[in-house]
């Protein structure tokens, strides 16, 4: 009996784990179409792929549903000044912006002042874009940050980019 139970937990907890998967793909599938042409102007202005643009924000804000999204206006998780202090006196080390568009000009410009920027500006190669802002320090888990941005950039809103204006992966 307990083998029995054992084996219908297991199943249970994949199941769990698989609608939770396909509710954040929906979830970055919406996003993307939502965000595609801010990524495509800010690709044209500063030579970041938007695919690369996009697949960060989608990645770095849950969706668009995190917290730091929706509190912050804070698309991307980059850190410094906020106003917002929570009902626990708490406050939040990400910086917070008067509305998304103002975080996605601000990683851009972030993106710019790395070394890296001059030698990628204008190449379509994701991946190589994926892998310098991972090195530079982008995240605290590089490595798990590096691997989810590409499993959104291998998704068919991505894979697909050059419907909505830029170059395929």
């Amino acid at each position: 009996m307990t083998l029995i139970k054992k084996i219908l937990r297991r199943k249970i907890l994949v199941l769990g784990l698989l609608a939770v998967m396909l509710s954040a793909n929906a979830q970055n599938k919406t996003y993307i179409i939502n965000h595609k042409l801010i990524a495509t102007v800010l690709s044209e202005r500063y030579g970041i792929p938007a695919p690369v643009i996009l697949a960060v924000a989608a990645i770095e804000s849950s969706g668009g549903q995190g917290a730091t999204a929706r509190v912050l206006n804070n698309h991307f998780g980059i850190e410094g000044h906020n106003r917002f202090v929570n009902r626990k006196g708490h406050s939040s080390r990400y910086k917070q912006y008067d509305n998304e568009f103002a975080s996605y000009i601000d990683f851009c410009q972030l993106i710019t002042r790395k070394r890296f920027y001059a030698k990628l500006k204008g190449n379509e190669n994701c991946k190589a874009w994926v892998k310098a802002i991972s090195h530079a320090g982008y995240s605290e888990v590089p490595e798990q940050w590096e691997q989810k941005v590409m499993s959104v950039l291998n998704t068919e809103e991505l894979k697909n980019a050059s419907s909505f204006g830029f170059a395929k992966l």
